[in-house]
């Protein structure tokens, strides 16, 4: 799978190991930074170009890490065609793409460890969106909602 993985100071170690994992696994990696660690630098700034790749087809799925995940989460979510959700647990990692069709994950790197998070990004990689009609019907609305509808 082509993934895209972006990430501030707060979670440039996490992102690291998760590049080698995600590599070591085969996908098809496309990291849009940080490339350096940089105590001031700003998650939009790498966070937006994520984003804006899910949204426009460039990957199939992207990673988005912070310290908390938090403004990863509110900052994805804010680009049209992106359903960004900061996991902690399993079941949110699968059922996100089940049912929601999460296309970005966003993870604390201060709220969880590395082993984690590779154990949720895998979960997230493999789950596929169901396709049930309730659940087209509901992101339906979440479109209209983003185009202004």
């Amino acid at each position: 799978m082509r993934v895209g993985i972006a990430t501030d100071h707060g979670g440039f170690g996490m992102k690291e190991e998760l590049v080698a994992h995600l590599r070591a696994a085969r996908h098809d990696v496309v990291d849009l930074g940080a490339f350096a660690l940089n105590p001031s630098d700003d998650y939009p700034d790498f966070v937006i170009p994520l984003a804006r790749a899910v949204a426009d087809g460039k990957v199939e799925r992207g990673i988005a890490i912070c310290g908390s995940g938090v403004g990863a989460s509110v900052c994805a979510n804010k680009v049209a065609g992106v359903r960004a959700a900061l996991i902690h647990d399993h079941f949110s990692a699968q059922q996100g793409v089940e049912d929601d069709n999460m296309n970005i994950i966003c993870i604390g790197a201060r709220t969880i460890g590395p082993a984690v998070a590779w154990d949720l990004v895998q979960t997230f990689l493999a789950a596929n969106f169901s396709g049930a009609e309730r659940h087209v019907r509901r992101l339906a609305k979440v479109a209209a909602l983003e185009s202004g509808r």
